[in-house]
């Protein structure tokens, strides 16, 4: 028997606010969180352009500094992300401390600690002054190792690394697990590192905006003048239940996932074909016993790099046809998440459904070829997102496609 999968939690810590009220507002207005970061611009960077997390209080987040010592800077907001989930679900520790309750995420780097820890072994040539916390800092699964001793849960314990599409991955083996009776609830999402050692061999690619003169207007997704994407971060986190279970304790259903597909284009490390990911939207829509006719909205990866977004405009109008969905591209104001980004999306459009509208893509003024058979959503729109196709992608050609039902059936 498959179950159904609820959402039944958000959480959020990004570059468009702290928590889902102000996150929200940022949408609604089409506020961009990009800014230009001073130390980037010191060390020679070629973009100093960055989504920026302001007035996070780290110390202040709940935890105590014992714990503090073995999380990076992201997995501490991947804590306050995962606190908001659990409070907007309503469940407490009780509920959650069980075999029934599994935790999974998706991130591919702790640069900073790795980094920080060699130059310490390098300056006093013995590893004697590294901290015993950085053993825990260092490692990719830093996220959930540390949550699953904070929260005490005793299912599925594991840290997806899939590149930029780790979030999309994590929450749709979280539904996966659900769906096929392994696990009753998931707490998943994703999580970014923003610091310069994390993004200096990214900067080095040169695939950067450097639209340094107006931070807000160099994320472009689609846009012909587009001239790289604009790296960003935070945590974002999903709570998942089986959906009978969901209802059973009278939790509020946030929206669905119907449906989970990916695949992987086999075709270059950094250039996507647009095929891959074509089929892992259609992988998503069989899974899910649905038509390209019935998507409301798709939520699209577009990174604003000419290549990528090329790609994806191709999937997109040889799946749908020409101008036949919404297409909105919400990177557009936050850049690009990263490893967060596929499950920030999930996130965004669920915050956008609760405040019944859709969310425009901004900076979008040309078409090019590929964007013109697009139907971008551009200008302030009160139609709510309805059922939604999320695309995420990353390095080596690896895909995720979630489809979100945002409709209270």
């Amino acid at each position: 028997m498959m179950h159904r999968v609820a959402i039944t939690g958000i959480g959020i810590v990004s570059c468009l606010g702290l928590d889902s009220d102000s996150v929200q507002e940022s949408l609604r207005l089409g506020i961009s969180g990009i800014q230009v970061v001073p130390k980037r611009e010191e060390m020679g960077f070629f973009s100093p352009l960055s989504g920026v997390i302001e007035g996070f209080d780290y110390a202040g987040c709940g935890l105590t500094r014992r714990q503090r010592k073995t999380m990076p800077n992201f997995t501490i907001q991947a804590y306050s992300a995962v606190t908001q989930a659990l409070d907007k679900a309503g469940l407490q520790s009780e509920d959650i401390q069980n075999a029934r309750t599994g935790l999974i995420f998706g991130n591919d780097s702790t640069a900073r600690a790795q980094a920080e820890q060699a130059k310490l072994t390098e300056q006093d040539g013995s590893t004697a002054g590294i901290s015993s916390g950085y053993c825990f800092k260092a490692m990719n699964s830093t996220i959930t190792l540390n949550l699953n001793v904070l929260l005490g849960v005793r299912g599925a314990s594991w840290s997806i690394s899939s590149a930029c599409s780790s979030g999309g991955h994590a929450i749709g083996q979280a539904a996966d697990l659900i769906a096929y009776g392994r696990q009753d609830r998931v707490i998943c999402g994703g999580a970014q590192e923003i610091n310069w050692e994390s993004l200096c061999s990214f900067d080095a690619l040169e695939a950067f905006s450097r639209r340094v003169d107006s931070p807000a207007q160099a994320s472009r997704p689609f846009d012909a003048k587009r001239d790289g994407l604009v790296p960003s971060g935070g945590a974002a986190a999903v709570v998942l239940e089986r959906y009978d279970l969901a209802v059973a304790r009278g939790a509020t259903i946030l929206g669905e996932i119907e449906a989970y597909g990916f695949s992987s284009d086999g075709h270059d490390l950094c250039r996507p074909n647009g095929l891959g990911l074509q089929a892992a939207m259609e992988d998503a829509l069989q899974r899910a016993n649905l038509a390209p006719k019935d998507i409301d909205l798709v939520s699209a990866h577009a990174t604003s790099t000419p290549v990528g977004d090329n790609a994806e405009a191709f999937a997109i109008s040889n799946l749908f046809g020409d101008n036949q969905v919404r297409v909105t591209a919400l990177k557009s104001m936050t850049g690009h998440e990263l490893w967060m980004s596929g499950a920030s999306q999930v996130v965004y459009t669920l915050l956008q459904a609760q405040g019944g509208f859709t969310a425009r893509t901004i900076n979008f003024e040309t078409a090019d070829e590929m964007s013109s058979k697009l139907r971008i959503v551009l200008d302030n729109n009160s139609t709510p997102p309805g059922r939604v196709m999320l695309n995420s992608a990353g390095f080596g050609g690896t895909n995720a496609c979630l489809i979100v039902n945002t409709v209270e059936p």
